[in-house]
């Protein structure tokens, strides 16, 4: 996704303002695929539809160069500020242009801003509907946009309405009784090296179990465009730390082994199943 897309500055700028911005996408991608060339690692690549409509070229080249195409919506808006209808009709394009573009099933989601929360536990029943078998969008932990506090923190059976949906959450790590973030983005920029690496080690016991990590290709890229008009809590978790972003990818590369999410989750054994009433009444020790 580009900067403009996120929503930290949906309030000053609107999806029918992103065409006017200067796109970033293509070259900022390029540089992580140079990057994951070198570590000879596939990764999961979540692409907004938005995106791959107007650089399918990039979509084709993510999936030449081995790595996973999985969807991440059309227009990155929060799902429980839409209505079941918008949000059916916008995954399902965003599907249909990504299967287009590559010849393959996509079967993967990831909501922008990990938007399922107990107020949009219905979409778990779109995207079974859709044909999805997974998702990654349900972060186990609390945070003023996102997360189902006491959902499970491995993965897990969704038994939605229509079928069952594996659920990929993303990875926290227990200090102390809480559970804290540490799947990447802005986490990992805010965070000093030595204390993302720490938590990652915790969570996954060393490299034995698998978890997320994430970054967004604009998270590269200190030279982007600052934004007029936004709040300075939201520049702060934008613009904190982008130089060091890469870096710090890079010594991660290093310090973990990495692979696509499918492959994570052929190698993982999955014993729970929740129903949508078990996620609306999970309970937080927090």
């Amino acid at each position: 996704s580009d900067l403009f897309h996120v929503a930290a500055f949906n309030k000053v700028i609107s999806p029918s303002q992103w065409d006017n911005w200067p796109s970033r996408v293509e070259a900022n991608t390029q540089r992580l695929l140079d990057v994951f060339a070198k570590h000879q690692i596939h990764i999961t690549f979540f692409i907004l539809g938005w995106v791959a409509e107007r650089y399918p070229d990039l979509v084709r080249k993510i999936k030449d160069g081995g790595h996973e195409i999985a969807s991440h919506g059309y227009s990155h808006q929060l799902i429980y500020r839409q209505t079941q209808a918008v949000f059916r009709e916008e995954t399902y394009k965003s599907k249909q242009i990504l299967e287009g573009i590559t010849g393959q099933p996509v079967t993967g989601y990831r909501a922008a801003s990990y938007s399922i929360t107990r107020q949009s536990l219905w979409a778990l029943d779109i995207l079974s509907e859709l044909g999805f078998t997974w998702d990654s969008s349900i972060f186990p932990t609390r945070h003023d946009n996102y997360g189902i506090p006491g959902s499970p923190e491995e993965p897990y059976l969704i038994k939605t309405n229509v079928g069952l949906l594996t659920e990929f959450p993303l990875t926290t790590a227990q200090v102390l009784g809480q559970s804290v973030p540490a799947a990447g983005g802005g986490y990992f920029r805010q965070y000093p090296y030595w204390l993302s690496r720490w938590l990652f080690a915790k969570a996954s016991q060393r490299g034995q179990k698998s978890q997320i990590f994430y970054l967004h290709p604009w998270e590269i890229d200190p030279d982007q465009p600052r934004v007029p008009n936004a709040s300075w809590f939201s520049n702060f978790r934008h613009y904190t730390n982008l130089k060091r972003c890469l870096p710090r990818l890079e010594h991660l590369l290093a310090d973990f082994p990495f692979g696509t999410m499918s492959q994570a989750l052929q190698q993982t054994t999955i014993s729970k199943t929740l129903s949508l009433e078990d996620l609306m009444h999970c309970q937080s020790n927090g």
